[in-house]
Formats: C-alpha cells, structure tokens, sequence
C-alpha cells in the first residue's frame, strides 16, 4: 500500500535541543528541500510552527508535523526518533485558516499581514488607546478605552487571547474572539464572540496623541490609524498531530486544566 508521505523535509529552530534533534532524525531518514518535499517535519516549539506555516503560507500549503524540541509546544506532537513514517501515515489532518489584516498608518499608507493565532492593537505610550470597533460596518463601541484589543482564531485562542481573559474557542467553531486588552471603558465589556465571517473595523481616535502599533501574529506595524480584519479563507494551513492529541483535543483539554 502506497503512503501518504515519501518525502520529509526537516526544519528547526537555532535552540541546541532541536539542532540535535535534527542531526539525529537526518541520520535515520533523508532529508529534502522543501519544495521537493510531501510533508514538513518542524522541530522546536510553537513559535517554530507558527513560522514554518507562515514561510509556507504563500504557496502551496504543505502539511507540517510538529515534534516539540521547545518550551510550551501546544501545537506540536511528542518527539520520538522512531517510526517517524508510520506516525506520518496515521497522523490526522487540521486544517485552520489565518486572519489578513489590513492597517492604515497615520499617513494614509497601507500594510498588509495575516496571523495564525490573532491580531491585536497595543498603545505605544503611557496613555490608553481610544478604539472606535466596528462589526460590518456597524458601529458597536464608539469608544474603547484601553491598553488595546485583539480578535483571536480559534487556533489562537488559547495563546494571547486566553492570556487577557478572552474565551477558548473549539478549533471547528465558526467563531472569532474579540478580546480587549485591560479596558477601562465601557467598564463591563468583556469582549465579544463574532461569526467568523465577520469584517472587523477598529479605528484609532486621537492617533498622533494616543499613537497605537497593530501586529499579525509577529508583523508588526506602528502609529496605524485604522485596522480591518477578516478571515482568509482562500488560505488552507494544515497541521498534522498524532491520534488523539488533536488541535481539536487539546483545545478540550484547555477548558478543564491539564
């Protein structure tokens, strides 16, 4: 029976554990460019995975299968040496789309980013940004008055988003956190669950005095003026983890402390 995967390209970060992994899976398996490859093997942590998948994030999307050589890895499956093409065969398949960002800096010029795990506003100074947030065009806050905001993937939501109180969402909802970053005003607001086709506008009041960056996952852009943020579906990430230590499962997981 023919496999799924034939051809492995190997990736990891600077940290000398995932250097050592990497010498030591090259030795047992070969290894390939990754344009010639089938299936992505990324050795570290999540930050490694994060950045594996926006490398292959403008081409074809090749799956990636994470082995923890890092700190938190939540995204990463257990490193092993062994049957390391047997794990690839019965892995299971996520799929997550990232979010693209559009931002408008106080002179009028537009950038553009996607983030896998979420977009969030920061203030730059002392003073508290003054958000205006939009959902589709219809004004919701006139006025948020914090130390910033973001809107979290269901992937990301257990990262940053969870960090500053925002909820955890299952990795199959059609769901968009929006999260505030220690508001002041309005007082109650603790954020809001938004269909994940929602069009996100979040502008900046008073952006020369209260200036405020805008950063996709770790692109960031500063003195912005104006945010939209949308899911990007023309963009499939896959994500390969091994039976029962799904994305899906350890979002659960999450939910209940362990």
């Amino acid at each position: 029976m023919a496999r799924r995967f034939n051809k492995i390209a190997f990736v990891a970060s600077s940290a000398p554990d995932a250097q050592g992994a990497l010498v030591a899976l090259m030795r047992r398996y070969e290894n390939v460019s990754v344009e010639e490859a089938d299936v992505i093997v990324a050795l570290g942590g999540d930050g490694l995975m994060l950045q594996t998948l926006h490398a292959t994030m403008g081409g074809t999307s090749k799956p990636i299968y994470g082995m923890n050589k890092g700190t938190v890895g939540f995204l990463m499956n257990e490193f092993r040496e062994e049957d390391l093409f047997e794990r690839l065969e019965n892995a299971e398949r996520g799929v997550v789309h990232p979010l693209l960002m559009v931002t408008w800096d106080v002179q009028g010029t537009a950038h553009t980013a996607r983030a896998i795990n979420e977009v969030a506003m920061f203030r730059q100074t002392y003073q508290a940004a003054k958000l205006r947030v939009s959902i589709d065009g219809k004004v919701r806050i006139p006025e948020l008055i914090a130390d910033g905001t973001l809107v979290a993937t269901p992937a990301g939501s257990t990262a940053y988003n969870l960090s500053v109180g925002g909820p955890i969402v299952p990795l199959n909802s059609p769901l968009l956190a929006l999260t505030p970053i220690s508001a002041f005003r309005p007082r109650r607001w603790r954020g809001a669950l938004l269909p994940d086709y929602a069009k996100i506008e979040i502008e900046v009041l008073e952006a020369e005095n209260r200036p405020v960056s805008a950063v996709a996952d770790h692109t960031e852009f500063r003195n912005v003026s104006r945010v939209h943020v949308s899911m990007d579906r023309s963009v499939d990430l896959v994500m390969l983890h091994d039976p029962g230590h799904s994305l899906d499962e350890r979002i659960l997981r999450e939910q209940f402390g362990y």
